[in-house]
């Protein structure tokens, strides 16, 4: 029986290595055939990376837009130029960028490309910031029955549904037109999934919006499971209903657990997920990447490996 392919993120260690050849054998090492470089990758870790593929340490299944970074970048920067955005300098950007992270991922040899959406922009009176007052410094098991905390979030979802139909516009004309340059080089595009409250797609309109764009076998949904797992704890989303409306075009997942204290990309199987939930939706096609918080340990990372690998025992012998 065919099964999903693991991988592991480079998020969890790009940062404190130097050398790309030595970042991925540190990985091969750990027991992965197959890494997604994430959006951490500086310029000065790709000749060792070229090196280490070209050596066949390990394998590219994914790149995480921008990859790598534009040269003036030197941290992890996915949300630098959006593809929602209203001003034409910063759409021309994200094109020259994402053209760069597209070329770069047929380069390694990669099949997928994980794109961030854009936002929603508010000049005043900005969402989010009322959110994270209401919920001060306590944990979602906390602020989430607060009334106050409530009445923010119902007051910025109509801001949010009212305010967001022409970045909806502007980042489904930006997708459409990057389907034809990613069929050029035989690549899949993956819209994920964000944790930010005035990121793009809101999530009730995510099943909707993939749907809406052409091309099914080139661009469609990536779920994030601490992203959807925190959304829900905040009352935004229902983790199980995105994976259910978007089953039909998904090509992966962003696999990592969410703390009581409401941190995401944490050990998994230590957290709130439901990881029964989310093993009844992984399809035999889907690609898997573990993306762990660069405080974890190794040891860690090596667990949620075995977590996984476990799960995906239950469902592919």
């Amino acid at each position: 029986m065919s099964r999903p392919t693991l991988a592991l993120s480079t998020c969890w260690l790009s940062h404190r290595h130097t050398d790309g050849y030595e970042m991925l054998a540190e990985m091969a090492g750990l027991g992965f055939e197959y890494v997604e470089l994430s959006h951490g990758i500086r310029i000065t870790l790709v000749e060792g990376i070229l090196k280490a593929l070209e050596a066949g340490v390990i394998k590219v299944a994914s790149c995480h837009n921008f990859c790598p970074l534009p040269p003036h970048v030197m941290q992890a920067a996915p949300n630098l130029y959006e593809p929602s955005s209203s001003h034409p300098g910063e759409l021309s950007q994200w094109w020259k960028y994402t053209l760069r992270t597209l070329d770069f991922a047929t380069q390694v040899g990669a099949k997928k490309v994980i794109l961030h959406s854009g936002s929603v922009r508010f000049f005043w009176f900005d969402p989010e910031t009322r959110l994270e007052k209401a919920k001060g410094d306590r944990n979602p098991a906390e602020f989430s029955a607060d009334p106050s905390y409530q009445k923010a979030l119902a007051k910025g979802l109509d801001k949010m549904t009212a305010k967001a139909g022409p970045w909806m516009d502007r980042l489904r004309d930006s997708f459409t037109r990057l389907i034809p340059e990613a069929q050029k080089r035989g690549l899949q595009l993956c819209v994920e999934n964000r944790e930010g409250f005035t990121e793009l797609p809101l999530d009730i309109a995510m099943a909707p919006f993939v749907q809406s764009l052409p091309e099914p076998d080139t661009i469609a949904y990536w779920h994030d499971t601490g992203h959807a797992q925190v959304k829900q704890e905040e009352g935004v989303a229902v983790h199980r209903d995105l994976l259910e409306r978007n089953a039909s075009r998904q090509f992966g997942f962003h696999l990592h657990d969410v703390s009581t204290e409401g941190r995401d990309h944490q050990e998994i199987g230590t957290g709130r997920i439901d990881w029964e939930m989310v093993r009844s939706h992984i399809k035999p096609h889907h690609l898997l990447v573990l993306e762990m918080s660069p405080r974890l340990k190794t040891d860690q990372v090596e667990r949620s490996r075995d977590f996984v690998l476990r799960m995906l025992a239950k469902s592919f012998s």
